[in-house]
């Protein structure tokens, strides 16, 4: 974390806040929304990799434009709607195989009117995007991606770590030369979701995986809450994840929601049998 710094980025994007992390990498984050997200503009010397695409409600194409001058490739992390929102501005879409399927229904408007409802933000939409008519075309996939595929930016390589539990196809982009990870949802300083109990298991696979690489990290840049966070958090997640599998009882219940609190994050289950 010591050589990581951040130096905000005047840009003519207002929906959008963007720092310059370290060089080469800035953090896109949507402060206007309270699910902060954070897409990341992440260069080599010959291309860059967008990771995600947000929200869908800023000119993301544009913002980008103003960044860099290199090609830019789209990887989703996965499919969920606060990450795929863009996708539209761009013409080459990467995602892991197992949610490639998940592009092509596109996102529709009972779902974002529900998003963009006012007690989910905090500051104007951008001009003409409205709530009531929003909603997000098919992007199909023009690449799909498994473990260990790599993408090569010119002097800057980016590895695929598929990490299932919060979605299937859900991946990490590990810059081992940089001693960065970029977790996504996968691991983030907040409530992490995991929509079936029987997704535990895999989750907690998907975060050891992640906690082995730790002493050889510098930074992680997750996809919502703070970034960049400390490597030290993903040993401290792993574990939180195998005390409820080891039958830690919540702090709280909803309905068929569980939530469990650790330091620094927290688990939500849904799905989780009453009384649980």
């Amino acid at each position: 974390m010591n050589n990581m710094y951040s130096t905000p980025v005047p840009t003519s994007q207002p929906w959008f806040a963007v720092r310059l992390a370290t060089p080469g990498i800035f953090i896109v984050e949507e402060p206007h929304h309270a699910e902060q997200v954070k897409s990341y503009l992440i260069e080599g010397e010959e291309r860059a990799i967008l990771l995600d695409t947000g929200m869908g409600v800023g000119d993301m194409r544009a913002l980008v434009a103003e960044l860099t001058v290199r090609p830019v490739v789209v990887v989703n992390s996965h499919a969920h709607w606060d990450h795929i929102g863009g996708n539209r501005q761009f013409d080459e879409i990467w995602i892991h195989e197992a949610e490639a399927d998940a592009l092509l229904t596109g996102v529709p408007n009972t779902k974002l009117r529900r998003a963009f409802a006012s007690e989910h933000l905090t500051g104007p939409l951008p001009e003409g995007i409205d709530p009531v008519t929003i909603s997000f075309p098919p992007t199909p996939a023009t690449g799909t991606v498994r473990d260990g595929h790599r993408f090569d930016l010119g002097g800057r390589t980016l590895e695929v770590i598929h990490g299932p539990g919060h979605s299937p196809g859900g991946i990490s982009l590990l810059d081992a030369g940089n001693r960065v990870l970029f977790s996504t949802d996968v691991a983030y300083a907040g409530a992490l979701y995991v929509y079936d109990p029987a997704h535990l298991p895999m989750y907690l696979s998907s975060l050891s995986r992640l906690a082995d690489l730790a002493p050889e990290l510098e930074a992680v840049c997750p996809a919502h809450g703070p970034s960049p966070i400390s490597p030290a958090m993903l040993p401290t997640m792993r574990d939180g994840i195998a005390a409820v599998i080891d039958g830690m009882p919540p702090q709280r219940t909803e309905g068929d929601m569980a939530r469990y609190d650790f330091d620094g994050f927290a688990l939500q289950v849904w799905g989780m049998p009453t009384g649980c």
